[in-house]
């Protein structure tokens, strides 16, 4: 028996809640589990299989004894916390986008570039869900025969902008529905959306995330510059567009995919099969609710480019709450 003490921080949460029952599944080596949040969740009891652990105020939670800290409870919490628990000797593995891009901290995808884990300084960022996704394709092929450049298209679920999405979508789904010759005419009535700026009901917005420089948006940038972190290719060319669509839970992302010498499909398939964490559909279309659920990715769509011949197009689809966040983190302490 294991005398390790983890920590989930953010355990209330989608990722947080998901983080533990992962652990839970995988047979994760551990002595002792403690559970944070917020104030407001403090004092309620959680029953896990290492018996019931009660929920404890992460602004007044000591860390010491904890040696692995798993955090999902968003970027601002991260920065207020996670050197305080690493000072005090956890390594924490962080889900939110606070350090992904210090050079200091590893930015890691589990199956990818799974040896930068040594270099940890007691933080380990968590990618952002779709550059994950992609790079759980991209990363294999990467290694075979030197990325260069990638056009990628994300199609992001509303379950990415966390439990508001979910609902947002839901409710506007309710709301449309009962007019549906007024959607296909155009006479439908805006049911005012609160978060993302156009209705996500019956509907596809070419905007995922907040706008940035030069017209982008956050969640664009970060398929560019965590892209060439994991991969350790900072020339890497990379034109991104994020997607938000209609789908509770599985970002997919349509790759372009260009190299230092040609590939053809047949080994671009063969690289991928071998790939942990993988799964290829040659004969069924895989799509987010496949996904949904389960640990693998799932790669389709594997073909040529056609505009300039000895690149790879393909599609790649996962459970964003899952490899793209909480298996991934959990993979990671794995690692350690």
């Amino acid at each position: 028996m294991s005398d390790r003490v983890v920590a989930v921080v953010g355990a209330t949460g989608a990722v947080g809640r998901t983080m533990t029952a992962i652990l839970e599944s995988r047979d994760f080596a551990l002595g002792s589990l403690r559970l944070m949040a917020s104030e407001r969740s403090a004092g309620s009891v959680i029953d896990t299989r290492w018996g019931d652990v009660e929920i404890e105020d992460l602004a007044s939670a000591d860390p010491w004894g904890i040696d692995i800290a798993l955090f999902s409870a968003g970027g601002d919490r991260s920065r207020a916390h996670a050197g305080r628990f690493a000072d005090a000797g956890a390594v924490v593995i962080d889900n939110s986008s606070a350090f992904r891009m210090d050079p200091l901290v590893p930015l890691i995808v589990a199956g990818v570039n799974d040896a930068a884990v040594g270099a940890h300084r007691g933080i380990i960022a968590n990618p952002n869900c779709t550059t994950m996704t992609l790079m759980m394709a991209a990363g294999p092929l990467h290694r075979a025969a030197g990325l260069r450049s990638m056009v990628a298209t994300s199609y992001q679920s509303v379950s990415g902008s966390g439990q508001q999405g979910v609902v947002e979508l839901i409710e506007q789904t309710d709301l449309l529905r009962p007019d549906l010759d007024a959607l296909m005419t155009g006479g439908w009535e805006d049911p005012r959306p609160s978060l993302y700026a156009r209705p996500i009901g019956f509907n596809v917005l070419p905007l995922a995330g907040s706008l940035a420089e030069q017209g982008y948006t956050d969640e664009e940038w970060k398929l560019v510059n965590e892209s060439r972190k994991i991969l350790d290719i900072p020339g890497l060319h990379v034109e991104p567009t994020c997607v938000r669509v209609p789908v509770l839970v599985g970002h997919g992302v349509v790759a372009s995919l260009r190299f230092e010498r040609p590939i053809e499909p047949d080994e671009a398939i063969e690289i991928l099969e071998a790939a942990p964490g993988v799964r290829v559909w040659a004969d069924k279309v895989p799509t987010p609710l496949d996904s949904a659920g389960i640990d693998d990715v799932l790669v389709g769509r594997v073909r040529p480019t056609v505009g300039h011949p000895g690149g790879i197009n393909l599609w790649v689809v996962g459970d964003n709450l899952r490899k793209g966040a909480a298996l991934n983190a959990v993979q990671i302490a794995e690692l350690l």
